[in-house]
């Protein structure tokens, strides 16, 4: 399983028009088959960084899935499509990523992914994209399918979790940094979220045997988006 994600940074006047193409015309065109589907399509939320920025994540079976949808965005059925979208944005920003190891989810089943737009209810998710030391790429992973995530196993079990982490992604060798770590998290306390905003951490949650504190071994660079589901993306 190979996912394209892609950071689009939309040009406000086109939103909705963005959001059409994508919606109306790439979502069902994927779905004429089963070696690619249109999974997550998300927004920034607002207040939380640039306005106007979409993410998107594409499934591929495999890589000859991906070079397939690839030759059918450049020269096939895809092609005007694609140059449409592109006028429609500023900048889009992509990578080839795919699951570690310790990952909860390992693969999709794209074939039961919906290809037309469903209305459901929005979702939270905290991608957290984090950049180990050099050369330290396995010792990040070690330690984040260790202690990250018995980490939160604890704090679910104890009822203050904020979020469940649904899916681990690297990028693909060649396709993008060789030490770059995206953690897929789902928000499932929304007040504990807000509570997270306005307030420091407290001393416990940084002491030493911490994610926070022991994950200053392996890395000290790392971001987090809020995203916000589009009421129609096929995964939520």
């Amino acid at each position: 399983m190979l996912l394209l994600h892609e950071v689009h940074k939309v040009a406000g006047a086109q939103e909705e028009a963005f959001d059409a193409a994508y919606r109306d015309e790439f979502l069902p065109t994927l779905g004429k088959t089963d070696d690619a589907r249109l999974l997550w399509y998300l927004r920034l939320a607002h207040g939380s960084g640039a306005a106007y920025t979409v993410i998107s994540i594409t499934g591929c079976r495999d890589a000859e899935a991906w070079s397939t949808l690839a030759v059918r965005v450049r020269t096939g059925d895809l092609q005007e499509w694609s140059s449409r979208v592109d006028a429609m944005r500023h900048e889009c920003v992509s990578k080839i990523v795919t699951p570690v190891p310790w990952s909860p989810r390992q693969d999709i089943d794209l074939s039961t992914v919906p290809a037309t737009a469903e209305e459901h209810d929005l979702a939270l998710f905290m991608e957290d994209t984090a950049w180990p030391f050099p050369g330290g790429l396995q010792a990040y992973l070690q330690k984040a399918g260790t202690l990250y995530d018995t980490s939160l196993a604890t704090s679910k079990e104890e009822g203050h979790n904020i979020i469940e982490l649904e899916a681990a992604y690297q990028p693909v060798y060649g396709s993008h940094k060789t030490t770059e770590v995206i953690l897929w998290q789902r928000i499932t306390n929304h007040k504990a979220l807000l509570w997270l905003l306005a307030n420091d951490l407290p001393a416990s949650a940084t002491a030493p045997g911490t994610w926070m504190h022991d994950a200053l071994e392996v890395r000290d660079q790392w971001e987090s988006r809020i995203l916000r589901s589009a009421s129609w993306s096929p995964l939520h």
